[in-house]
């Protein structure tokens, strides 16, 4: 019984402990993906604010990313930032504001060369079927209903045709 409320009291504790990406680090910034491509979305995560909200920084960025948490020291911030799509390939600087104070976490991210896209769709399968499911009615109509119920009766109609048959046999 004492073992249970042990391992009861440690996966409590550990779900309401800071997340432990920063673990060692009091405040710090963290980037997903860590490589990202001119025009893509980054998912940001900032440690050493007590507050709830917060703005990250970066000359990559086409605006500031608004971040928010919850409140209290060792809880994340979480946002999201767009990169600018004429941003040249590079690392950059990341700052935090919160609490009224500039550079309260750093960071960097890292621009990569993008792919270059299509400049044509390309043909391939489907044919004209998103068209045709469009257009498609939501569920049978009634037209369905009526052969899906007369096939429903023909078949009940055939089984007991066979059991009658069944039960004149002589033995």
């Amino acid at each position: 019984m004492r073992r249970l409320a042990l391992t009861l009291c440690a996966t409590a504790l550990l779900a309401t402990a800071p997340t432990a990406a920063f673990a060692g680090d009091p405040a710090g910034v963290k980037i997903t993906p860590s490589q990202a491509a001119p025009g893509a979305e980054v998912q940001i995560a900032a440690t050493g604010c007590d507050g709830t909200t917060g703005a990250a920084k970066s000359e990559a960025f086409v605006a500031d990313g608004s971040l928010t948490g919850r409140d209290g020291k060792g809880f994340p911030l979480s946002g999201e930032a767009m990169i600018r799509s004429t941003v040249t390939p590079g690392t950059y600087d990341v700052s935090v504001t919160c609490d009224g104070e500039d550079g309260k976490a750093k960071g960097t991210v890292t621009v990569a060369r993008s792919q270059p896209s299509p400049t044509a769709p390309i043909r391939a399968g489907g044919g004209g079927t998103a068209q045709l499911a469009a257009q498609a009615e939501d569920g049978p109509g009634k037209r369905h209903v009526l052969i899906g119920g007369l096939l429903a009766t023909a078949a009940g109609l055939a089984v007991a045709g066979r059991l009658i048959r069944r039960r004149r046999r002589p033995e």
